[in-house]
């Protein structure tokens, strides 16, 4: 038996599987099916929580009552006393300001509280009631044009009185300077190393 005749006879390695197109096509939709129930299961876990519409806070968001102070902070303390905004609603710390307002007019934090993410829509008569009580709001305050063009010069004047101080100051410092420079320099010893003065010598 030749060497060629070998190479002929050997083993068949051409094989490549061959997939059941209608297999998987099966297999997907069993997938698909399974999920869909996982999902109506999810859904129908407990009775619809009915939200009600985002309202305006009626307290003050206290950010400033620690600012600037010292506080020691250890891992054992509990979350209200770490360092940072805490809230006591979702039980969680915030480490500044910004994220802290991020956080209570967020979805989590509104959920929380019970609240929907959309706010009710006024009717006429309340955007009326809003119109009247900032009229007022502002007869009280009492502001006119008039009263407005004065506090505006008041504040042109105070400011030009300031700038004016604020020269006179530099003007001094100057002339104490230079009369520290002239105490500075000993008449004898100025003699002895040849110059009289730091005057200038043109004339």
């Amino acid at each position: 038996m030749s060497q060629s005749s070998n190479h002929a006879v050997g083993v068949d390695n051409t094989f490549r599987r061959k997939f059941d197109p209608e297999e998987y096509i099966e297999r997907a939709r069993e997938r698909e099916q399974k999920e869909a129930e996982g999902r109506s299961k999810s859904k129908s876990k407990g009775p619809l929580v009915q939200r009600k519409p985002l309202k305006h806070r009626d307290y003050e968001v206290d950010l400033e009552s620690r600012l600037g102070k010292t506080q020691v902070v250890t891992p054992i303390a509990p979350l209200s006393q770490q360092a940072g905004y805490y809230c006591s609603v979702c039980e969680c710390v915030v480490k500044d300001s910004a994220n802290y307002l991020d956080h209570i007019n967020g979805k989590k934090h509104q959920r929380a509280l019970g609240m929907s993410m959309r706010a009710e829509r006024a009717s006429l008569q309340q955007v009326q009631e809003r119109f009247e009580l900032l009229k007022k709001r502002k007869d009280t305050v009492g502001f006119t044009e008039q009263d407005l063009d004065e506090r505006i010069l008041k504040q042109q004047q105070e400011e030009e009185e300031r700038k004016r101080q604020r020269r006179e100051r530099k003007k001094e410092k100057k002339k104490e300077k230079a009369a520290e420079e002239e105490t500075e320099i000993d008449p004898d010893v100025a003699a002895m190393m040849g110059f009289g003065g730091f005057r200038s010598s043109k004339k």
